[in-house]
């Protein structure tokens, strides 16, 4: 098979397309012809050289894809030759074929292509896990999503609305304020001109928010800190993750707390649990269109250097996906 790989982390420019070799499959694995991988931040962070990785090189990103079953394991039911899928991976995505857990596969609901099911995986499950399970986010609660623009981030805002929440949410850039809130934001920020600390305690009256999904980390914590109210959960999910100073005099007082999670170094059971979870309550809502995957855009897979160098640029909106024909 062909996919994108690198042996030395580096630039956009160390990615290439190449003949590689398939990882050996378990029997409780699948084997999917891609059709379409989706680009995550720590796909970035890999290949730059900030986030481990597996292994000697070369080394394959991709921590979601969309496409059909080639072969299914001889443990694995429930699943077909052909069926049309998407998977939360831990790798491997950017191929022609990829190697998934048969617990962490989903179903591609009709109405969608498999560009736009390449977007859903890591985004839907990431949204469920820390809004859901770790901040126990309800409806009529307020949340604050940072960088509403993303994929994450259009995946939480939309999610967290279908939960019956109130959303205000960060965006970087005025041109992205009017997208977010077709999405169901109740209130916008963009962070560059405004103070979103401010705005955050004057919609709330005061009293701050429920639940914070972070992406930005240690610049953003006592702002975070100063948004949250009483029994609020800070859940920071990437940024900068280096020393930083608390005020745990703040957190004692609001009776706050603060998480740190990953969804990629989860065990397979928790992952399988979250994929679990998310087909039986997110799902349903993108088979009616009531959620939807927003997608930037579309490069071919051979062509992954220059969708890693649009996101740099901070001007996308949704999901930047690779697809293979």
């Amino acid at each position: 098979m062909r996919g994108i790989a690198f042996d030395e982390p580096g630039p956009p420019g160390v990615l290439t397309w190449r003949e590689l070799t398939l990882a050996e499959p378990s029997p409780t694995d699948v084997v999917i012809d891609v059709r379409a991988a989706g680009i995550t931040n720590i796909d970035l962070l890999e290949r730059e050289g900030h986030y481990p990785v597996h292994g000697g090189g070369p080394h394959v990103l991709g921590l979601e894809c969309a496409g059909t079953i080639r072969r299914v394991g001889e443990r694995v039911t429930g699943w077909s030759k052909g069926d049309r899928v998407c998977a939360l991976l831990g790798g491997g995505g950017y191929a022609e074929l990829a190697v998934a857990p048969a617990r962490q596969l989903l179903p591609v609901p009709d109405r969608l292509d498999f560009s736009e099911a390449a977007a859903l995986p890591d985004a839907a499950c990431t949204a469920y896990a820390n809004l859901t399970l770790k901040a126990h986010l309800r409806s009529g609660q307020w949340v604050l999503v940072h960088g509403g623009g993303s994929g994450v981030g259009t995946m939480a805002v939309q999610w967290a609305k279908a939960s019956g929440a109130h959303v205000i949410t960060t965006v970087g850039g005025h041109a992205k304020l009017d997208p977010v809130l077709r999405l169901g934001a109740d209130v916008a920020v963009d962070y560059r001109t405004d103070d979103f600390v401010a705005r955050t305690l004057g919609v709330t009256g005061g009293r701050g928010v429920d639940a914070i999904l972070d992406v930005v980390g240690g610049p953003y914590l006592h702002e975070n800190i100063e948004c949250l109210g009483h029994d609020g959960h800070l859940v920071v999910i990437g940024g900068t993750l280096g020393p930083t100073e608390v005020d745990l005099g703040l957190l004692f007082n609001k009776r706050a707390s603060i998480a740190m999670t990953s969804l990629r170094s989860r065990p397979p059971d928790q992952k399988a649990a979250v994929v679990a979870a998310v087909r039986k309550h997110i799902w349903p809502l993108i088979a009616r269109g009531v959620i939807a995957p927003v997608i930037d855009t579309a490069l071919p897979m051979p062509l992954a250097a220059e969708a890693h160098e649009l996101l740099y640029g901070g001007r996308t909106f949704g999901k930047v996906v690779l697809t293979v024909t």
